[in-house]
């Protein structure tokens, strides 16, 4: 592993900072848009996710972006490319490089992340592009049957080679294995399948020979299903997510950047705030990696209008901020 690697890995997590997701793929943002009444094209795309990088001050919180195929090949519309602009703020621009989660063969409600063919290729270009790392979703439902151990054994399979093939390009991967918040089942199910998955995940990364000071994971929070009758307090979701995290991540990964999955962005900021608040001595950096819990906000105050583009990124500096003091435990 070259040291470049590990030393991005370590900029990602930079105390007081976390990374922005906005790799929404072309249908998921056009339902946000349409939450607002705004047609979603590729110039109102751009529009919109240049307001985000450009918000001042912004990287005093953020310190880096995921970012979709469309946008790491936009420019700005001074014609500065994306990629450039986040740069110049000293922000690292990365890039989701799976095609997502498609059934899984033989197993009914299953998926498998799809990507790996002609991946090698992707990551060259992308790195010509300009992206300094990469992002790669493996997806997990909790059902009384699922997940299978076939699920959790390709989803791992796939995380791993994924991870080996970004870092022979040069670039961090992002491991992201996501159990899924639908369904009714308690924290401690969550709990038990989370070990499960993380364990497989990291078994696969060891045989696929993967660095793990170069590496940096994004999973899910320790929490009940958003159908289960006993929702769990902050602390008991804290506490339950961090004793996890011990149990099954080496103390080699530099950080651990938080999904926000269906939480609410009050919620994931709280349960990130905890985490760091009761854990001082931890191995590696507790961080954030939010997309909607980031988005939500400014994207409601935009609402599609130019004159809206001040309220937006105020909106948006605002869930940046508390978030970052979430991941350093200073939150009120």
């Amino acid at each position: 592993m070259t040291e470049s690697l590990a030393d991005i890995a370590q900029a990602l997590v930079t105390s007081g900072k976390g990374i922005l997701a906005a790799d929404e793929s072309t249908g998921t943002i056009k339902k946000r848009f349409d939450s607002i009444s705004v047609e979603s094209t590729e110039d109102s795309r751009r529009d919109y996710r240049e307001l985000l990088f450009r918000a001042k001050g912004g990287n005093n919180f953020i310190s880096g972006v995921i970012l979709y195929d469309e946008t790491l090949r936009q420019n700005a519309a001074d014609g500065t490319p994306l990629s450039k602009v986040l740069q110049d703020q000293g922000i690292i621009p990365g890039i989701k490089v799976d095609l997502g989660a498609k059934p899984l063969a033989g197993h009914d409600a299953e998926t498998i992340t799809e990507g790996l063919d002609g991946l090698r290729d992707r990551l060259k270009e992308y790195a010509k592009l300009g992206a300094k790392f990469t992002k790669w979703r493996g997806v997990y439902k909790i059902t009384d049957e699922t997940p299978s151990f076939a699920a959790v054994s390709a989803n791992a399979d796939a995380l791993a080679r994924y991870a080996a093939l970004a870092q022979e390009a040069g670039l961090v991967p992002i491991v992201e294995p996501e159990i899924l918040m639908d369904g009714d089942h308690d924290i401690n199910v969550c709990q038990a399948i989370s070990e499960e998955v993380l364990r497989s995940v990291f078994a696969e990364l060891a045989n696929q020979e993967v660095e793990l000071e170069g590496i940096l994971l994004k999973p899910n929070m320790v929490i009940a299903g958003q159908d289960c009758p006993e929702q769990n307090s902050v602390e008991e979701v804290a506490e339950r997510t961090v004793a996890t995290l011990l149990r099954c991540v080496p103390a080699a990964v530099p950080g651990i950047v938080f999904l926000s999955g269906g939480q609410s962005d009050e919620q994931a900021t709280n349960h990130l705030n905890a985490m760091n608040k009761i854990s001082s001595n931890l191995p590696w950096k507790l961080s954030f990696s939010y997309g909607r819990a980031l988005q939500a906000a400014p994207l409601k105050a935009w609402a599609g209008k130019k004159e809206n583009a001040d309220a937006m990124q105020q909106a948006f500096l605002k869930r940046a901020e508390d978030n970052s003091r979430a991941s350093t435990g200073t939150l009120d």
